[in-house]
């Protein structure tokens, strides 16, 4: 590494910040700072959601999933694109007709206050730890470019000046400012992906993925794997991929308040679908850097170059093999895709704890001006704690994409199983739903901390929506009359005459209300 290489990382830091606050616009109430007013372009709001799920997790442990193994990965995205199908046709219409906002809005609705507080405290946890994965893995490649120069600053200190930088353009601009600066981040980690892949094929030559089928690490079909332990057979990785996005994209306010700043249905449903198809080609792409890389370093194992964790490898050689300026290219955009999902989370988080938690403790609805102080001020405080929870972690066996991903599946099941118990079983009462809810997350707890090789993390979601359905219906079975808060077709009355779906902010049906 080279100062110029330094420069580049600091001039990224600064234009990020400088850019949000730029193109945020002025913002005078809360329907602006967490739904930008719902003016929004699809294809931005399309690669805004792409940069929220993609985050350094897919930069720098993509790459290490196809060294150590195979391309097989590549099915979990098949199975994003199923899932989102179903969030743009059979979930986003209800949000978009006003029946609701968000999942735990409705499930408010349609269970009572303690459900969606349930849901919301919940997401709030495992939202801080997923992400709080992400922006250590952001720290992974920093660390190793600043010992080489002899600044061995702790991954705490690391971690700290990216949550500054991305808490500054989040708290200041809201969700308009976090959704342009994602479009600027992903182009850059997708450019620098490019340019790592070019650099590895200028060294290797272009045989390197003939190399890599001949043994047998470009399999992108698996038919022979556990289906029950290993997270990427075909059924697995297919099923649990859409049921995960089903769950992450439909009912995770991190994904549905971006959905939600669209013009229209329409529009919506181009962003979300639209995703899927640029997941699908980023995690192409990454998996055929990670065959390169394999090439590149001969197949040597992690020990053998010296390394802690696979996930040293594609930082590394972007270190030690990529020319002057390159390499803090590279860099700029792996703190470009962790600080996309920080920001966007920040965003989420905030607007949840606003509409989810403090405006069902107050009997006055907030003011324009001491709601923008107040979501403000609460994207502040979530900052803080995510520099916190990021710095619990600092080392991980597997790659910390896997990580991630468990983490987010200890919830999503439950959340979904929960909506579909409102959508689908007319005698379900708040108690019913908070049971089942409570048993899927501290069964998924259980699997993820005491029994991980039991279960492939693709099974997650699965798991958690059929634990909360099955025990919230058989829960149900004890009460003679539907649920009064559920019409005859299991789900909320329309909106009332004069609602749009313009009068919802965060996750909170305002009208209503």
């Amino acid at each position: 590494m080279q100062p110029v290489d330094i420069l580049v990382i600091a001039l990224y830091l600064a234009a990020s910040a400088w850019l949000g606050l730029k193109l945020s616009g002025r913002q005078s109430d809360l329907r602006g700072y967490f739904l930008g007013n719902r003016d929004l372009p699809w294809w931005a709001v399309c690669l805004s959601v792409v940069a929220t799920e993609t985050s350094a997790l897919t930069v720098i442990s993509v790459p290490t999933i196809a060294y150590l193994g195979t391309t097989t990965f590549i099915q979990v995205a098949v199975g994003y694109l199923i899932g989102r199908v179903v969030v743009a046709f059979v979930l986003l219409p209800r949000y978009y007709r006003g029946e609701m906002t968000t999942a735990y809005a409705y499930l408010g609705e349609r269970f009572g206050r303690g459900m969606q507080g349930t849901a919301s405290v919940a997401f709030l946890f495992t939202r801080l730890l997923a992400d709080g994965v992400r922006l250590f893995a952001a720290a992974i490649p920093m660390k190793v470019v600043l010992d080489g120069f002899g600044l061995e600053l702790s991954f705490f200190a690391i971690i700290a000046i990216l949550g500054l930088v991305t808490v500054a353009y989040t708290l200041v601009g809201g969700i308009r400012a976090v959704v342009w600066v994602d479009v600027l981040q992903m182009c850059l980690y997708v450019v620098g992906g490019i340019i790592a892949l070019v650099v590895i094929v200028q060294h290797v030559g272009g045989g390197f993925l003939a190399e890599a089928a001949a043994a047998g690490k470009t399999q992108v079909i698996d038919l022979s794997s556990n289906p029950i332990s290993e997270p990427y057979a075909l059924v697995t990785a297919v099923l649990g991929g859409a049921l995960l996005s089903t769950a992450s994209h439909g009912v995770d306010q991190i994904i549905v308040q971006r959905l939600l700043t669209c013009r229209s249905l329409a529009d919506a449903r181009r962003a979300v679908i639209g995703s899927a198809v640029v997941v699908f080609l980023q995690f192409a792409l990454f998996l055929v850097v990670g065959l390169g890389l394999w090439s590149y370093y001969e197949g040597r194992s992690p020990e053998e170059l010296g390394l802690q964790t696979g996930d040293q490898i594609f930082p590394t050689f972007i270190v030690e093999a990529l020319p002057a300026g390159l390499s803090g290219l590279l860099l700029a955009g792996i703190m470009a895709s962790a600080m996309s999902t920080l920001s966007s989370s920040l965003s989420a988080l905030s607007s949840s704890t606003v509409s989810d938690l403090v405006a069902q403790l107050t009997t006055r609805p907030l003011a324009d001006a001491a709601g923008l102080r107040l979501g403000r001020l609460i994207t502040l405080g979530w900052g803080l704690v995510f520099i916190g929870a990021a710095a619990l972690f600092t080392g991980t066996d597997n790659p910390v994409v896997e990580l991630g991903l468990s983490v987010a599946g200890l919830t999503y099941g439950g959340l979904l199983g929960a909506f579909f118990l409102g959508l689908w079983v007319r005698r379900a009462r708040q108690l019913d739903a908070i049971i089942g809810f409570a048993v899927a997350v501290a069964t998924m707890s259980y699997l993820f901390l005491v029994e991980p090789e039991l279960v492939g993390f693709t099974w997650y979601t699965a798991i958690g929506v059929v634990i909360t359905l099955s025990l919230g219906f058989l829960l149900s079975r004890r009460h003679r009359e539907d649920s009064p808060l559920a019409d005859q077709r299991g789900t909320l009355p329309d909106a009332p005459a004069g609602a749009a779906p313009g009068d919802t902010v965060g996750g909170t049906d305002q009208g209503r209300r």
